[in-house]
């Protein structure tokens, strides 16, 4: 009994224990990646950005002004925008309410970012929700409304990531931004220094980012569907669960 004590002791400490985010830029730097490749493949698809949600904006807009190129193509673009903002309330409240720096509360996040991903995938590849490109684009928007909710899941799955970008401290590395880090990419006094890690993350965040989405264009191509890059980025997001399991305390 005294053991399993000590194991439960040693285990909730081990949860609860504050992380040192040295270095988690190169975990951010991967959702980069990742959300390249995810608004690539989900555009292609579906007309609709997931991660950036300036060009579903636009895409709003243009669909108030009766300007959509498929039938309720804003629908999606609004969906998209609003379960970001959802996603972004509910990461965030999560995080405050188990404490943003701990060990356990950063693993909860991605894996819920993780789970929301391998439902979304296993919807499309199951053919629950149209699971080719040639479906997708061929299907008007109208008769199919299925692909809501794929839509839903995704979109809230990479707020958590901006939400982990604040929490860990990396402002320079919003994860799903380009414009504004490009902007202060150049406004840095420091650009040309030889040492400069700001400068250094955010390119290294475009670059990331530009990759990401020549891959999902790739990987689309390739296999003619969706749900492969969704398995590549719910693999990445539990790589990244699975490294604060050991990542280093807070001394």
């Amino acid at each position: 009994m005294a053991e399993d004590s000590k194991g439960q002791s040693r285990l909730t400490s081990h949860v609860r224990a504050e992380l040192n985010f040295k270095y988690c830029d190169f975990l951010l730097l991967a959702c980069c990646f990742c959300s390249g490749l995810l608004d690539s493949t989900m555009y292609n698809a579906y007309n609709t950005f997931v991660s950036m949600q300036t060009g579903n904006t636009i895409f709003l807009g243009l669909g108030a002004s009766g300007q959509d190129s498929r039938p309720y193509d804003w629908a999606r673009s609004l969906t998209a925008i609003v379960c970001y903002a959802l996603g972004s309330f509910l990461f965030a409240r999560i995080n405050n309410f188990l404490g943003p720096k701990r060990r356990g509360t950063l693993i909860t996040s991605f894996l819920l970012q993780v789970i929301l991903l391998i439902i979304a995938a296993a919807l499309v590849q199951s053919s629950v929700i149209t699971s080719t490109l040639a479906e997708a684009k061929a299907t008007p928007y109208i008769t199919n409304w299925s692909q809501e909710a794929t839509i839903v899941l995704l979109s809230m799955q990479s707020a958590g990531q901006t939400v982990a970008s604040r929490v860990l401290g990396y402002n320079e590395v919003p994860t799903v931004v380009i414009t504004s880090l490009l902007c202060d990419l150049m406004m840095d006094p420091k650009l040309f220094l030889l040492r400069n890690e700001k400068r250094d993350r955010r390119v290294v965040a475009f670059i990331l980012t530009l990759l990401g989405a020549i891959a999902g264009g790739g990987i689309s191509k390739a296999t003619g569907n969706i749900w492969a890059s969704l398995w590549i980025i719910a693999g990445i997001k539990f790589v990244i669960a699975v490294a604060f399991t050991f990542w280093h305390v807070k001394k």
